[in-house]
């Protein structure tokens, strides 16, 4: 609805209340808060973002001296002023979409003075006329009419047109919503699909148009070899063996010459061409005229054209003229050049064939006009085979057996057999041509108005024109001479050409100036498109084609336009190229209607289309229409096509720029995904669905890379693609002081992700401390019920290190975090000799063992690993403990039958492990680590000592210093904090603090092994030593990883029981369930 803007000037305030940093020197005269000779800030281009509406500096220092607008100059930077974004967008320049034309060379001022474009009749509605009648209309119709019948031929040109009025429909919607630039189909395609679909689609119509060209060139030599010059064919008959071939044989010759004379026309001038689309639009006109005023005169004049009848079998009248076998003349009765092509001889008791000798000669008129009746006769189909006779129903006829067509008789024959679905793969060219004015929407004036309003009445125009025609071609000409395809029984002439008035010429010269013309037209287009997509970047291999002349013009482009024009002329006939480039065009305006329809249903805020005519149900109604036509046309072109757009969708999918054009799938996937995690429950799923959903915890370095990228290869290893992939890692400080730093290294990891094939998504926090980051991730990744069920991180090599103290405890409270969750936890140990994707491990095994069950979590992994080619030769196998009390053969049993039960494949052994007493390197071990966690922890009091010693002297000074600047008597400091100091108390102190560290590493070494310490790394030394005897060849060894304590006191031992279980192995991987079963028996 219209709105209304009333401009108000905004007066300075009343107290004269200002900014004084804002106070303007202004000239004498000029108006208050006002510059007197501001420059114009806008070029006249909009360039689509924000930032490039704004000056340059001083222009925008400039702008900020006016006090009415100092409250909001600190947004200059980044928005716009209203005015300037106004100015800017009244002076939107279009510039065509991957083309250069001819104008840009010019200077401004022309181009302003052209700016005005043209108007819905000039630039919309006529070239949409011009593009959709032309060959089809002159050389086919009559033929489809005579073989399909008046009935049929309404459904078919009724199906086709009520095709392209819906997709008119889809596509005056998405033309008025915004601007499009030049590009037409391609660009609202692709920006309403996105870059996968736009680039397969808008390579199916430049193929279309190419083909299109084809067809056109082979329409105009069609015309020129059988109407215009027979005489100039350069293949003869008899040399190629039949009249068809080698009619076919002369078209691909003069085929050729033709395309590469357009082509250089096209290449030389292509200006001209485009000023000589009216003269061509014209010949077009004129002819329909002269269609129409034919029929009118046939109403009170028919025209006096006889057709020969043998029987009721049509002949060729090429090589007679009289329709007799003999003929009167004063020296008696002679046979006429009918009885020599039929006899023998030219004697009257020459042999002749059976079927001349027993039937006779009549003539019929061929065109009887609009009153005659005929129009009943001719409603029903009369399809028929390849090779059969034309003959006319109700006339009588005696049958002989059939020889063929035995020494050339002059039969009319059927080229092709003919049937309902291929005669609309024939005629669906004709009502192609609809994309003509959106093509033209970067000349237009008002495109948003003149794109609907044009199209519509162009579909409209020509449907009326088709539709009359069919009824008006059965009302008036004989049935025999609609399907006499080449008007062999019209001694060689136009069928069509034969009914217009005043003369035929107007017909045969405006048909073939008609489609001389849109071959060129097509020649010009069809490279301009396919620039377009090259310069879009979308498919990297046609980025060649994106470059041209100095001028722009798309030199490459042409000339592999014509090379794939070339391929259509070879196939020289018209009948198998049309529905060639029905295909093309039926997909083309499928994905339009679906494009309507997506951004319909989505109802993206953007969808605000100024053509209020439409809805989703016609949109998703012209897009099945577009699939049935194209299956009814040819299933295999059909099939042949949607493979060709599969293959351009999935080769932009893999290799292609990547481009965020705001488009529909985006929406619909958005969609998708929200419905999908809707659906998802929130609790845990069935344990026949579980897989691992992995949460990756990264380690960066101080330049935001990541330390250990093998850890994203072995996730790709176990995931292979499936399922959820989060890679998270935990930035140190504040989002304000770190936000660039973070996006850097989200930056790095996703190019990691995408070098090691790792599919998933990435999510980088940045908080005041690792382990509250690391905390949120695990509390808070995922999104719905697509939420992580698996922790894998790497362990920390450098926990031992003093300068890295809280390592091994961020890694235990981790640990307890995840057991908090009920998450499984996958802890990688020497990630970094891990194999990489590409490597192929071609022999080894990967050995779990299996100590506890924790939810057979262990089990699982190593049949996905094994999935991934990495790991694809390894063999599993499976250790199970046994304790003195254990039966060790049974266990095995049991642990075979498991596995069977589970359908996994892996050798099984059980290792005994006997009861023994602890050794004393074991005792050794335990006190060198109690001895080393004592000291840590003293070193680390020490360390607080000092520094909370050098807060209280700082303390002290700062409240000195701010005494004595106030000039006011100090208070008594607190005896806690009187700090003086003289040097007998400072040796005094030293000596205390010496004796003090002494005593406690004293201590240190008096110290007896804590009795449960001993036993825990009395296990970890044997099940150490036992895992080496079997498995230190291993590729990859599964361990249960046991809990963290439960007292806290004991963390650094925790680590250490880890790092003695683990010594001696290369590839370990750390496994702690969650607790849940993740595997199952049953089906």
């Amino acid at each position: 609805m219209p709105t209304n803007f009333t401009v108000v000037p905004v007066d300075a305030r009343a107290d004269g209340g200002q900014d004084e940093a804002a106070e303007p020197t202004e000239a004498p005269g000029a108006p208050e808060g006002r510059e007197p000779d501001r420059p114009s800030r806008g070029d006249g281009r909009w360039t689509g973002s924000s930032g490039a509406v704004n000056g340059g500096e001083a222009e925008r220092e400039s702008l900020f001296e006016g006090k009415n607008m100092a409250l909001f100059e600190e947004e200059m930077d980044s928005n716009p002023m209203v005015s300037s974004l106004l100015n800017k967008l009244a002076n939107y320049t279009n510039l065509s979409q991957g083309v250069v034309e001819h104008e840009q060379a010019e200077d401004s001022q022309r181009r302003e003075a052209r700016s005005p474009g043209m108007g819905t009749l000039i630039g919309v509605y006529l070239p949409c006329l011009q593009n959709i009648l032309g060959v089809i209309l002159f050389l086919r119709l009559t033929w489809i009419v005579g073989a399909a019948g008046v009935l049929e031929s309404l459904l078919i040109v009724s199906m086709c047109c009520i095709c392209t009025m819906l997709t008119a429909i889809s596509m005056s919607a998405i033309a008025t919503n915004g601007v499009v630039p030049a590009g037409g189909s391609y660009y609202m395609i692709s920006r309403s699909l996105g870059p996968e679909f736009g680039g397969a689609v808008g390579l199916c119509f430049y193929l279309g148009t190419t083909f299109a060209g084809a067809m056109y060139i082979l329409g105009t030599i069609e015309i020129f070899l059988t109407y215009i010059s027979p005489s100039a064919a350069v293949v003869r008959a008899g040399a190629a063996g039949s009249e068809a071939a080698a009619l076919l044989h002369s078209m691909r010759v003069y085929g050729t010459c033709t395309l590469a004379l357009m082509a250089t026309v096209v290449f030389v001038g292509v200006k001209y061409v485009n000023k000589l689309a009216l003269v061509f639009l014209a010949c077009v006109l004129l002819s329909i005229l002269a269609i129409y005023a034919g029929v009118v005169k046939t109403a009170f004049d028919p025209p006096d054209i006889p057709v020969c009848l043998l029987g009721n079998r049509t002949l060729s009248r090429r090589g007679f003229d009289v329709c007799a076998k003999t003929h009167s003349t004063a020296n008696g009765t002679r046979t006429t050049a009918l009885w020599g092509l039929f006899c023998n001889g030219s004697e009257p008791g020459a042999a002749c064939d059976a079927y001349f000798a027993q039937n006779n000669l009549t003539e019929t008129q061929g065109i009887p006009g609009v009153a005659s009746g005929v129009l009943l006769d001719n409603l029903w189909s009369a399809y028929a085979a390849k090779g059969e006779f034309v003959d006319k129903k109700g006339v009588p006829s005696v049958s002989v057996p059939e020889e063929g067509r035995a020494g050339g008789l002059p039969y009319v024959l059927s080229d092709i057999t003919t049937y309902f679905t291929m005669l609309v793969g024939i005629y669906f060219p004709s009502v192609t041509g609809i994309m003509a004015g959106s093509n033209r929407s970067g000349d237009l004036k008002d495109a948003q108005k003149s794109i609907p309003t044009g199209t519509i009445l162009a579909i409209v125009t020509t449907s009326f024109i088709y539709l009359s025609c069919i009824v008006l071609f059965g009302a008036c000409i004989e049935g025999v001479i609609l399907r006499d395809k080449f008007g062999e029984a019209l001694q060689g002439n136009l069928v069509i050409g034969m009914l217009a008035w005043p003369s035929p010429w107007v017909i045969v010269i405006g048909s073939f100036f008609s489609t001389c013309g849109a071959g060129l037209q097509s020649l010009t287009g069809a490279p301009r498109l396919l620039q377009a997509i090259a310069r879009d970047g979308v498919i990297p291999f046609l980025q060649v084609f994106g470059h041209g002349k100095a001028n722009g013009e798309p030199t490459w482009a042409l000339l592999l336009t014509a090379l794939i024009c070339e391929t259509g002329i070879l196939i020289a006939s018209l009948d198998s190229v049309a529905p060639i480039l029905s295909m093309f065009f039926l997909m083309c305006y499928m994905f339009v209607n679906l494009a309507c329809a997506v951004q319909t249903l989505l109802r993206t805020p953007n969808w605000r289309p100024r053509f209020q005519y439409y809805h989703w149900t016609l949109s998703f109604l012209g897009m099945s229409l577009c699939l049935a036509l194209m299956f009814i046309c040819s299933w295999y072109y059909a099939l042949l096509a949607m493979l060709v757009a599969g293959c351009i969708y999935k080769y932009i999918e893999y290799r292609g720029a990547e481009k965020e054009w705001g488009d529909g799938i985006r929406g619909l996937s958005l969609n998708a995904a929200r419905y999908a995690l809707l659906r998802v429950e929130h609790g845990p799923p069935h344990t026949k669905n579980w897989r691992p959903q992995v949460l990756v915890m990264l380690n960066l370095d101080a330049e935001q890379r990541v330390k250990h990228p093998r850890l994203l290869s072995f996730t790709t290893q176990l995931k292979a693609g499936k399922g959820l992939t989060i890679v998270g890692s935990v930035l140190e400080g504040t989002y304000l002081d770190k936000h660039a730093e973070a996006q850097q290294a989200e930056e790095n990891i996703r190019s990691l992700m995408g070098t090691e094939k790792t599919k998933g998504f990435c999510q980088l926090v940045v908080s005041s401390s690792l382990r509250d980051g690391m905390s949120h991730l695990i509390q808070s990744a995922g999104l719905g019920g697509m939420k992580h069920n698996t922790v894998l991180l790497a362990w920390p090599q450098s926990w031992k290190e003093a300068d890295n103290p809280f390592s091994w405890k961020n890694f235990v409270d981790t640990v307890r975090d995840t057991t908090a969750a009920q998450q499984a936890l996958l802890v990688a140990k020497n990630v970094d000799l891990f194999p990489q994707n590409q490597e192929r491990l071609s022999d080894g095994n990967i050995d779990v063992w299996w100590i506890v069950h924790d939810g057979g979590l262990l089990m699982l992994l190593p049949f996905l690993l094994r999935q991934h080619k990495v790991w694809r030769r390894c063999r599993m196998r499976i250790f199970t403990v046994a304790q003195v009390d254990d039966n060790s053969v049974q266990m095995k049993k049991d642990l075979q039958t498991f596995l069977y039960h589970l359908r996994i494949s892996a050798e099984v052994e059980v290792v005994e492990m006997v009861e023994n007493d602890i050794s004393a390197f074991t005792y050794e071990k335990t006190l060198v680590m109690e001895q080393r966690s004592q000291m840590l922890k003293q070193m680390q009091l020490s360390k607080t000592e000092q520094e909370r010693e050098a807060q209280l002297i700082h303390d002290r000074n700062t409240a000195s210093h701010s005494a004595g600047a106030a000039r006011a008597p100090a208070p008594a400091t607190p005896d806690r904090v009187q700090m003086t100091w003289t040097k007998e108390k400072l040796v005094a102190e030293k000596h205390k603090n010496r004796d003090s560290g002494v005593s406690g590493f004293k201590d240190l070494f008096s110290l007896k092994p804590n009795q449960s310490n001993v036993r825990r790394m009395h296990t970890a030394v044997k099940l150490n030593g036992v895992v080496l005897g079997k498995s230190q060849d291993a590729q990859l060894v599964l361990l249960n990883m046991p809990g963290p304590p439960k007292n806290r006191q004991g963390d650094e031992n925790y680590m250490e029981f880890l790092e003695v279980l683990t010594e001696g192995l290369d590839r370990v991987l750390l496994v702690r369930g969650s607790g849940r079963e993740v595997i199952t028996i049953y089906s």
